[in-house]
């Protein structure tokens, strides 16, 4: 009885330590008296006591692997430190723990020799400001390297590139004498365009003060001309205002029926009225001599 009480428990001991759950994104693989023989995905699973045995548990999940910096010699034999970090990825449980002996160590060996490859082809220059390419070329190198291992490398990216203290020091110079450069000429563009604005504003203010003098003399000419205009119509006006009240004076003297003998008189009236000028010769009509002389004998006859 107890016999078969020891034997029932031992048989449930090996059942419950040989079942075994794979956990989500993770894989086991399983070998039968030392061969593959599958691999177990997500899930509740039984191996065969002493027969089975779990060879690997790998983990499915994106993996990060950063590093050491390497050192590299560049095309114009430049030495710098570069520091990498690999994005990868299991594919194939199998085949990564078949495929290579510590499979870490040998990206990390192949992602040196790579980076040295790639970097030895370029420049200083070239190194610094081409990361991109430096990454796309390292990643489809690894990518191809690593698929027999079950690896899949998915993203590759140059974190840091050191370059040696002087060379550092050298570029610091140049890049602050190029800042100065910059500034230069930043100055000389502000001040011509400074001093165009300038020469433009006297040139539109010099503009202007022509143009209003300009101006400025055209009115004074239109007011001299309209002075001038009145003043002709008013000279005009004075000749028509004489010539009609000589027209009326004439029509008055006809009206009234004047005489010869009147009309002489307002002669002589006149003639009185120029020699009381400045001119020193005076020409008197014969007419004008008889009335005078009638004039003379009627004053004698008076006094007689």
């Amino acid at each position: 009885m107890w016999a078969i009480i020891i034997l029932s428990f031992f048989v449930f001991l090996v059942i419950i330590t040989n079942v075994r759950i794979v956990a989500q994104s993770n894989a086991f693989v399983i070998e039968r008296l030392g061969a593959y023989i599958t691999t177990w995905s997500t899930g509740i699973h039984v191996k065969l006591p002493f027969i089975d045995n779990i060879s690997s548990k790998v983990s499915l999940k994106e993996q990060v692997a950063d590093f050491a910096p390497q050192p590299v010699i560049t095309k114009d034999n430049v030495t710098m430190m570069i520091d990498t970090v690999i994005y990868l990825q299991i594919t194939d449980p199998k085949l990564y723990t078949y495929g290579v002996i510590n499979p870490m160590s040998a990206i990390e060996n192949l992602t040196s020799t790579t980076l040295r490859n790639i970097i030895g082809e370029l420049e200083l220059d070239e190194t610094l400001t081409s990361r991109d390419m430096i990454n796309t070329r390292m990643r489809t190198v690894l990518d191809e390297a690593t698929d027999p291992w079950g690896i899949k490398v998915n993203r590759v990216e140059v974190k840091n590139i050191a370059p040696p203290k002087s060379i550092q020091e050298a570029m610091e110079k140049q890049m602050r004498a190029e800042r100065e450069r910059r500034e230069s000429i930043l100055k000389a563009e502000g001040e011509k365009q400074s001093a165009i604005l300038v020469a433009e504003g006297q040139k539109a203010s010099a503009i202007l003060k022509a143009e209003a003098e300009k101006a400025a003399v055209i009115l004074q000419a239109e007011a001299a001309k309209e002075a001038a205009i009145r003043e002709a119509e008013g000279e005009a006006q004075a000749i028509l205002n004489v010539q009609r009240a000589t027209a009326d004076g004439l029509s008055m003297l006809k009206s009234v029926n004047a005489d010869d003998a009147l009309i002489k008189l307002k002669s002589l009236e006149t003639l009185q009225k120029v020699a009381d000028g400045q001119a020193t010769k005076i020409i008197i009509p014969s007419e004008i001599q008889n009335l005078a002389g009638l004039v003379t004998a009627a004053s004698e006859l008076v006094k007689k």
